[in-house]
């Protein structure tokens, strides 16, 4: 199928980039096969951060995921002890990453991502590499735990694990 080779290909510079950023990086194997349960694109970590991440790419149309795969990036992420990041890109653009409590969800359960949503708000790749002092980014993932509960993704439960 073509737009597989394409993602195989974007999947494959993703990695590239992360590795040329400094993080060691590993392709999840047979990505998509049918394993127990879904497991995220890729695994990236430098030692100081760990994220794992599910990656999208697009010639220009809106990104979608599944309500699934975002329930399986979080759950794996939670017990691998990573944070869950989608990671998108848009033809001619760069990566941009997202947590999956920053996506647009749809009324079906699916979350989308627009291309000017990832241009505006999306975090940069150089943004992934863990800086000392960045106290404000715990903050910022309580307040994504609870919007992941109130958004569903979440039970209050694995909510409440997380932020232990």
């Amino acid at each position: 199928m073509m737009s597989n080779a394409k993602g195989d290909r974007r999947e494959r510079e993703l990695v590239n980039r992360l590795d040329e950023a400094g993080f060691a990086v590993m392709r999840a194997p047979a990505s998509g096969s049918a394993t127990e349960r879904e497991l995220p694109d890729v695994l990236a970590g430098d030692g100081d951060v760990f994220y794992a991440i599910e990656a999208k790419s697009s010639a220009g149309d809106p990104i979608y995921l599944t309500g699934e795969e975002v329930e399986a990036l979080v759950y794996f992420s939670q017990n691998f002890g990573a944070k869950p990041k989608i990671g998108v890109r848009f033809d001619r653009e760069d990566w941009y990453f997202f947590h999956p409590a920053d996506v647009h969800q749809t009324d079906g359960g699916n979350y989308r991502v627009k291309k000017e949503t990832a241009l505006e708000d999306g975090d940069p790749l150089e943004s992934l590499r863990a800086t000392d002092g960045d106290d404000e980014d715990d903050d910022h993932d309580v307040r994504d735990v609870l919007r992941a509960v109130e958004q569903g993704v979440l039970s209050p439960d694995e909510a409440a694990s997380i932020l232990e």
